[in-house]
């Protein structure tokens, strides 16, 4: 490669670096349902264009949706309470609860925006309301914590920097979202929702120690071998039950 070539694309490589470090200087912003300051590149009509674009996906990943319409009207009603008890009522998000057939993988999700998964897996092993709404505000959580926001913000960030600059390509996202590669909630996140569901579980009139209930299905349904906390994305079960302790603390004191 002759010297002037070399020259022009080393100038071009750190123009695009400069560019990518500017705009995610430019992207920091202070949350404001949770006021962390987060670097977030999505509006939420963008967010729930998202969300909507790939929930049927997600669905269809899982079975589809639940058929038993008292077990939806269920998921429905205690997603509704904890929406119009919160914070989360004054947000621009379009909450929708799904209930899906899933009978083996034990999990629940939020895409950005609003939609909310719980699989049937889950759900039948849920012992009362006060654990359905433990799930549901831990997810409902993750919306107002712009965790799927940050992911996106993050590889799109990544992505300039490997490939230059350019717009969010929204079918992309939506691509990645359905394999589960911006799904993949960290540590922080994981706790931050928990205590938020703690707040919202509070809010609605549900008992918030049912929370730690979760955590022990949770543990229980990982088994003996589970990967160990340090290798793992998520906290140990145990360690998010000392934190929905002091929530739940913090929270009563409150009010």
């Amino acid at each position: 490669m002759r010297r002037g070539a070399f020259k022009t694309r080393l100038i071009i490589g750190l123009a695009i670096v400069a560019f990518a470090f500017i705009r995610r200087c430019s992207q920091q912003e202070t949350n404001p349902y949770t006021g962390r300051t987060q670097a977030i590149s999505l509006s939420p009509e963008q967010e729930i264009a998202i969300g909507l674009q790939s929930a049927p996906g997600m669905a269809q990943q899982h079975g589809g949706l639940h058929p038993d319409n008292r077990y939806q009207a269920l998921v429905d009603n205690v997603g509704k309470k904890l929406i119009e008890s919160s914070i989360a009522k004054n947000t621009p998000y379009r909450y929708e609860f799904h209930l899906l057939s899933d009978q083996r993988t034990i999990n629940a999700f939020a895409l950005p925006g609003g939609q909310i998964f719980i699989t049937y897996a889950l759900f039948s092993k849920l012992e009362n309301e006060d654990q359905l709404a433990g799930v549901l505000g831990h997810e409902i959580g993750h919306v107002l914590g712009k965790h799927s926001n940050e992911r996106i913000t993050e590889s799109k960030y990544w992505q300039t920097l490997i490939m230059g600059a350019g717009a969010i390509d929204m079918g992309a996202v939506a691509q990645q979202i359905g394999q589960g590669t911006l799904l993949k909630n960290g540590r922080d996140d994981e706790l931050e929702s928990d205590e938020l569901g703690v707040h919202f579980m509070i809010d609605a009139g549900y008992n918030p120690e049912e929370m730690i209930g979760v955590m022990k299905i949770l543990k229980q349904a990982a088994g003996p071998n589970r990967v160990p906390e340090f290798q793992s994305t998520h906290p140990d079960p145990e360690n998010r039950i000392e934190h929905i302790r002091d929530a739940i603390r913090k929270y009563k004191n409150a009010s």
